[in-house]
């Protein structure tokens, strides 16, 4: 069975484009040794290695050394939701991983703490639930990073309030957050009771991805639980402040029963910006659409005159809470490029030294000192 044919691989996703990627790939990635090659999605990521789902079921996988070391950086490794080139030895040995079909979308973030590197959270995804738990996890500042991020991959983001049956007044929660994240579809639901579940399953269609983001203990594993309709993912109990405790260890993929996909993440305390100039300026459309009224083309919404920005938060058209976290990621983003214009010009001296001391190494064995 060819893999334009494979019904296996189809519920997972595959598609024409799919196979035309493959079929472009396919030369460039196969493995020189025996066993059979084939397309995969990686459905599982562990810390050194991979569940991949193939024509005949899941397997456990490892990447094939050259692939390892051919990488550039995290980010060309493959991720939770990536279509690779897998070769099976024959007998059903080992399955490797030799290389990774060109993406359609990646959510991408800075990864935690100094290092200027991206980490891809998942990958080939449609659509981007965002979940905030009620009442206790809501946070529209951290809503915005969210967003910004899930625009700039490719995705549709949608905001998903969790845990509705504790909130005492979920429509005044509703109208707040709709109000704060402009052009952006918000639901709530409880998957304690099942409310707002019929709503949620409206984004998840058959052979569609999507990918469940939030902080620790917002309930999305308790969420993919209920929609799997049963205990497929490890859960705790609440504390007694309403909040869940973190149980999510690695990115998976599941398949829901009405044949949608799921990728469930660990939680994010922190979020960090990558590169996200289209999603930043999706996220504060609105802030742009105003600015059309500015006297100066390049206001930067700080004091000059006639800015048509300041007088909506003057007026009560615009939160100046908006505005104010307009200014602090503007500025994040900005330090942001100067930093990893830095890393890829210190990535760049390295590689100049690298090459220097092979050539001057070439040249003393062969004519000595």
């Amino acid at each position: 069975m060819t893999p334009e044919q494979s019904t296996r691989l189809a519920s997972l996703g595959w598609d024409g484009q799919w196979a035309a990627a493959y079929a472009a790939e396919h030369s460039t990635a196969s493995p020189s040794s025996s066993g059979t090659v084939a397309p995969a999605r990686v459905v599982a990521e562990h810390r050194d290695r991979y569940v991949v789902g193939t024509e005949e079921g899941d397997r456990s996988a490892v990447l094939a050394g050259r692939l390892r070391h051919a990488v550039v950086s995290r980010e060309e490794l493959p991720t939770t939701g990536d279509w690779v080139i897998v070769s099976v030895a024959d007998g059903g040995g080992t399955t490797t991983i030799h290389g990774a079909l060109p993406r359609r979308s990646a959510f991408v973030r800075k990864v935690a703490g100094d290092a200027t590197e991206a980490q891809v959270v998942a990958a080939n995804v449609d659509v981007a639930l965002i979940a905030t738990a009620l009442p206790a996890d809501l946070s529209t500042r951290r809503l915005d990073r969210y967003l910004t991020l899930a625009w700039e991959s490719g995705a549709v983001p949608v905001v998903v309030l969790t845990k509705a049956d504790l909130s005492d007044d979920v429509e005044s929660a509703l109208a707040e957050v709709r109000a704060a994240v402009y052009g952006t579809d918000v639901i709530a639901v409880s998957a304690a009771t099942g409310a707002g579940l019929e709503a949620l399953a409206s984004y998840l269609r058959p052979a569609r991805t999507a990918v469940l983001l939030g902080s620790s203990g917002v309930g999305k594993s308790t969420l993919v639980n209920r929609l799997l309709g049963n205990e497929h993912l490890r859960t705790a109990a609440v504390r007694d402040d309403g909040r869940g405790r973190h149980t999510t260890t690695h990115r998976e993929l599941v398949t829901l029963a009405n044949g949608s996909l799921l990728i469930d993440t660990p939680g994010m305390r922190e979020l960090q910006l990558w590169s996200a100039d289209a999603g930043f300026e999706t996220t504060f459309a609105d802030l742009d659409t105003l600015a059309e009224g500015c006297r100066f083309r390049d206001c930067a919404h700080a004091g000059e005159p006639a800015c048509a920005v300041v007088q909506a938060v003057a007026d009560g058209r615009l939160a100046a809470e908006r505005l104010a976290h307009w200014h602090q990621l503007r500025r994040e983003l900005a330090y942001l490029a100067r930093k990893q214009d830095q890393a890829a010009a210190a990535a760049d001296r390295a590689r100049i030294r690298s090459l220097t001391r092979a050539a001057r190494t070439r040249i003393q064995d062969k004519y000595g000192d």
